[in-house]
């Protein structure tokens, strides 16, 4: 079932997603090489903590794993799909690196991440990167109220065939509200014109995933990292967007 929030709540909702975008710009300021992805997931978290927020994937069981989520952000480098632990690994220079960040702010949640280019890379991880963040701006184009869900999905796949690239299948983007995942899923691919007409108040975080090789991932026996099976370079963008009356409105920008 599809839960569409008052404006009161989409407003507490925009709060908690302002959190996860303040995070996201600081964070892009200041990767740099030779940084870790631990130094970046503290960062995190003493944001949302001062800001009054809680970190949300920080001891998340998912429904792919059981284990609980050691961090507070997801960090992905290059054929890392989503849910990269944190950690000693340093960040190179050509990496293209994935951040995901997910905050609880007064029973609600906010969700978004951002992809991010090292110093030089190659121009096919350069072109990824743009198709995957097009790929997003696309999407948001639809977010009219009488849309079909499945007009997002289909403009995310057609942008990433314009260019070459594949879309993640495995995992979707999602429905948000007192959870942090709810219904409907959204996926990356798939003809338009169907699935549940939008309406006001429904809230989704879109989150194209796309690869410059196949579209298949597996994850890791740490039982949380998803990585393309072919070894290929991965990107992701998410946003979280609120149906109106009118436009959509982007919670998680600010």
């Amino acid at each position: 079932m599809i839960i569409c929030k008052s404006p009161q709540e989409i407003k507490k909702m925009q709060e908690a997603a302002h959190i996860v975008a303040d995070v996201l710009l600081k964070i892009e300021q200041v990767v740099e090489p030779g940084m870790t992805t631990g130094h970046l997931d503290k960062l995190a978290e003493k944001i949302i903590l001062k800001s009054g927020g809680i970190p949300a994937f920080k001891g998340y069981k998912g429904r792919i794993s059981s284990i609980p989520f050691p961090s507070s952000i997801c960090a992905s480098i290059n054929h890392e799909v989503v849910h990269g632990i944190p950690g000693p690994r340093k960040i190179e220079a050509g990496d293209l690196v994935s951040i995901d960040v997910g905050v609880e702010l007064n029973g609600y949640f906010g969700d978004a991440a951002r992809s991010y280019l090292i110093g030089e890379v190659d121009e096919v991880t350069r072109q990824l990167w743009e198709a995957t963040r097009e790929a997003l701006d696309l999407s948001i184009e639809h977010c009219f109220a009488g849309r079909r869900l499945s007009d997002l999905s289909h403009s995310i796949e057609q942008r990433a065939k314009r260019s070459g690239f594949s879309v993640v299948k495995d995992f979707v983007g999602h429905g948000i509200g007192t959870k942090m995942h709810e219904d409907p899923q959204i996926l990356n691919y798939g003809p338009p014109g169907q699935g549940p007409k939008l309406k006001p108040g429904m809230v989704l975080a879109i989150e194209p995933m796309l690869n410059i090789g196949r579209s298949a991932v597996k994850v890791l026996d740490d039982g949380w990292t998803v990585v393309t099976q072919d070894g290929s370079t991965s990107c992701h963008f998410e946003d979280m967007v609120a149906i109106t009356d009118g436009k959509p409105l982007v919670l998680s920008r600010v």
